[in-house]
């Protein structure tokens, strides 16, 4: 019986094809457009397994990742933009007030990215 278990084991270990991890190479902190499709070996090379009605969503949530990491660098250019004009208002009230406000808009515009960014993600690796 042990035999024939090991046996059955081996025939279904042989015919299944195991899914190979695609390259998760970031270009400057954006992530491949297959960042969640499942990869697939074809002529000894890993490839994404694209079809066409089904993997749209999971290239899309890919795209509005990256769409979500630019937005979030642009956040941070700015928080040091307004940081510097906040540094040299030289004591004018009114400088100082708008480069605040512009720091706190920042802020909180990061804060809608990084969450964002960690929706998109969950949705993407649970599809994934």
């Amino acid at each position: 019986m042990i035999l024939f278990l090991a046996n059955l084991s081996a025939f279904f270990a042989a015919t299944a094809t195991p899914l190979c991890p695609l390259p998760k190479k970031l270009f400057f902190v954006l992530p491949p457009w297959w960042e969640y499709l499942k990869g697939k070996k074809e002529f000894g090379n890993c490839v994404p397994d694209f079809t066409f009605p089904n993997d749209i969503l999971p290239i899309g949530l890919a795209v509005v990742d990256m769409l979500l990491r630019v937005a979030g660098l642009i956040a941070i250019v700015s928080i040091i933009i307004a940081g510097v004009a906040y540094i040299t208002a030289g004591g004018d009230v009114q400088k100082t007030a708008s480069a605040r406000k512009r720091i706190y808009n920042a802020l909180i515009g990061l804060a809608i990215v990084a969450i964002a960014s960690g929706v998109v993600a969950f949705i993407g690796n649970k599809l994934a």
